[in-house]
């Protein structure tokens, strides 16, 4: 599934926040930057033709939408490409990068070493 860097963003609050109306996620999003209600309601839309997200009720007049898909399965889809996009393809160069550029705190050091202490076992 592709998906927009909007659409994304859509995902995202859904994911925080389901269910909920297309008005809650304009609410979300206006936090953050200046976006109508009406291109919200066009993104959760298109987000329900391609399956992403789907009715589950109605509060009023406000449909009420949740995530069909989990945040892990687009995440897997999304990663090659992206990594392909920003670091040629290179995870080395990926992870390399974010380890550099990252404020991480100690626990997020032993978190990452234990992951690649299991990778290494396998």
């Amino acid at each position: 599934m592709k998906l927009s860097e909007f659409e994304l963003d859509v995902m995202q609050l859904l994911w925080r926040h389901e269910p909920c109306t297309a008005s809650q996620i304009h609410q979300y999003l206006s936090q953050d930057k200046q976006v109508a209600y009406t291109t919200v309601k066009t993104i959760v839309d298109r987000l329900e033709q391609k399956d992403a997200v789907e009715r589950v009720g109605q509060q009023g007049r406000a449909i009420i939408y949740r995530s069909k898909v989990a945040q892990q399965t687009l995440s897997n889809e999304v990663t090659p490409g992206f990594m392909q996009r920003f670091f040629g393809g290179s995870s080395r160069s990926l992870i390399a990068h974010f380890i550099e550029k990252e404020d991480l705190n100690k626990e997020d050091i032993e978190y990452l070493q234990t992951l690649l202490n299991n990778k290494n076992k396998k």
